[in-house]
């Protein structure tokens, strides 16, 4: 007799101890997002490039596009945003069918299709040729290939130059001549070196530490400077939440910006510092380091950080005289101080540094000269401001 009324009370006991655990559950699960969010929050807030931020995603720049439009269309023309393709994205490679150079025994060739370039090297008797897999570079310089040869990662022994319009020898990789076949088709790039330079030529390379290429973003796109953007994108279409879950690298101050953000890439000053002979000549390439040399450089003024004459949003300014209006926000011209007269009431304040007694405009080329970095088949504008006369040795 009592068998029916156990049973028909352990259903309800059962129904409520089930309704406390989902209860408890969902409570759990909410204190886990709510500490949760401040976390995701401070990551944002510390974001630099080639620094993942575990567990978020990336949506491409199609997807940042929708509300930025005009920002997304230029910066999607910029030399940044090519920095990495792949073969049928190469400019270089589509208006180059055939590429070829010859050192010693060794020719190399590579043959493009429009689809597939392939890259060859032979001394004569046997022939080492891969599918490239990634062209390195906008081609403004030049433009380096990587291949995939034995499961693993091949920096091109030979590269494309701008300046020459042909191959040559890929920048410190010159060997007169290779010791063998296999040396002179390329160098085994190491997983560090590997990760390094997909991190920034690229976008969501990395994962979990690991380079993913499977994931991998060519170029240098939105989320490579402001973080990725999914938790952003979700956060702004919904009109919920004070945190925005993005980076803005305004936030910064100007050496902070120059050194940490684009020194991540372009190289600070603490990385140059590191490198054997600070980086020989080599350095001219490393704007970050060669501007913190600069005399007068004031790590707190604005005028100094990157983005007070570039807009990565905008593709690079080759005319020398656009960028006066930023040095003579400082320095005035000759033509400032003949009109304000000295001595007088009307003379410039003594902090306005001096006006150059050379030139009225492109301050740049003299103060910020092109270097010849020897096998670039390029001359790169110096960073270091200083008043360079012909004939002064390379200052390091």
């Amino acid at each position: 007799m009592h068998l029916p009324l156990l049973f028909s009370r352990q259903p309800r006991h059962l129904l409520s101890l089930a309704r406390r655990a989902v209860c408890l559950l969902l409570l759990s699960l909410w204190l886990v997002f709510a500490e949760s969010l401040p976390e995701n929050a401070k990551a944002f807030s510390q974001f630099r490039p080639r620094r993942e931020i575990p567990g978020e995603h990336f949506v491409g720049r199609e997807v940042c596009g929708k509300c930025h439009s005009q920002k997304n269309r230029s910066q999607s023309h910029t030399a940044m945003a090519h920095a990495l393709a792949n073969p049928a994205g190469s400019a270089v490679l589509r208006s180059h069918p055939s590429l070829s150079y010859r050192a010693g025994p060794y020719i190399y060739e590579i043959l493009s299709d429009g689809q597939q370039s392939v890259f060859t090297v032979t001394d004569g008797k046997q022939i080492i040729g891969e599918p490239i897999a990634y062209a390195f570079g906008s081609g403004h310089v030049a433009q380096t290939y990587v291949l995939r040869r034995k499961g693993k990662l091949y920096e091109g022994r030979v590269s494309y130059y701008t300046g020459i319009d042909a191959l040559d020898w890929t920048l410190g990789d010159a060997l007169n001549p290779p010791p063998s076949l296999e040396e002179a088709f390329g160098r085994d790039i190491t997983s560090d070196e590997a990760r390094n330079c997909f991190s920034c030529h690229g976008t969501a390379a990395v994962a979990d530490n690991k380079l993913q290429l499977d994931r991998l973003i060519p170029g240098v796109g939105c989320e490579a400077c402001h973080g990725p953007g999914a938790k952003h994108a979700a956060a702004m279409a919904s009109g919920t939440g004070e945190e925005r879950y993005i980076f803005n690298p305004k936030t910064l101050d100007p050496d902070t910006l120059s050194q940490e953000f684009c020194g991540a890439c372009h190289r600070s000053a603490n990385t140059v510092g590191m490198m054997p002979n600070l980086g020989g000549i080599g350095n001219v390439r490393f704007q970050p380091y060669r501007i913190s040399n600069s005399r007068g450089h004031d790590t707190s003024d604005p005028h100094f950080a990157c983005t007070a004459c570039h807009d990565p949003h905008l593709d690079l300014n080759q005319d020398a005289v656009a960028y006066d209006l930023k040095c003579t926000t400082c320095h005035a011209t000759r033509a400032t101080n003949q009109r304000s007269g000295s001595p007088g009431k009307h003379a410039l304040p003594t902090s306005v540094p001096k006006s150059c007694p050379v030139a009225n405009q492109a301050c740049v080329t003299c103060h910020m000269p092109k270097v010849e970095l020897p096998g670039a088949h390029f001359k790169f504008t110096d960073h270091r401001i200083r008043i360079a006369r012909p004939g002064d040795p390379y200052p390091y």
